[in-house]
């Protein structure tokens, strides 16, 4: 079953990285980052509270995601401490259940203390890719509260998805 799901993944995740570009300068990352923060904050206000407390968040500006019963989803970003970048990151997503579509969307994680966010540095996070995100609109933030050190955000740019899966987000991260 394992090597089936490493099959899958591989045959879903190569259209997918294919399809959200190819090489970009390292500056032109940071402005996709720095456009998604802008992003969330102007739709939600009230994350503000999120950016100025955290420890740190993880900013993925854009997440391709595909399925036709197994899925998979990839997307890049970066590691913002204290409003600065300190390092790249890779999200890899597989769920498997009944799902079919394709749709690509913004994710932030704030990290709500230092030993979450070492955690994460040190390649020891992973979480249900369903878990407890909260998508976002206005004022979604207000009831939103950490969870196991976590508070989830993200925001649809575009696709149609239908979903009823299982799976987990795996992150690597890369100092600068």
């Amino acid at each position: 079953m394992r090597s089936n799901m490493k099959f899958a993944f591989a045959l879903l995740a190569l259209p997918l990285m294919a399809a959200s570009g190819g090489s970009k300068a390292a500056s032109d990352d940071h402005k996709d980052v720095l456009n998604a923060i802008a992003s969330f904050q102007a739709k939600d206000p009230g994350m503000q509270k999120f950016f100025n407390n955290a420890a740190g968040y993880a900013v993925f500006p854009s997440v391709a995601e595909g399925a036709v019963g197994v899925g998979a989803a990839h997307g890049t970003g970066e590691l913002m401490v204290g409003g600065n970048a300190v390092g790249s990151l890779s999200m890899t997503q597989v769920t498997v259940g009944l799902q079919l579509g394709g749709q690509e969307y913004s994710e932030i994680i704030f990290f709500e203390n230092a030993s979450t966010l070492d955690g994460f540095k040190k390649g020891d996070f992973t979480f249900a890719a369903q878990a407890s995100a909260v998508a976002l609109a206005s004022g979604a933030s207000t009831n939103a509260s950490y969870r196991d050190g976590v508070a989830i955000f993200t925001a649809a740019k575009g696709g149609l998805m239908y979903q009823a899966s299982v799976g987990g987000q795996k992150f690597s991260y890369k100092s600068y």
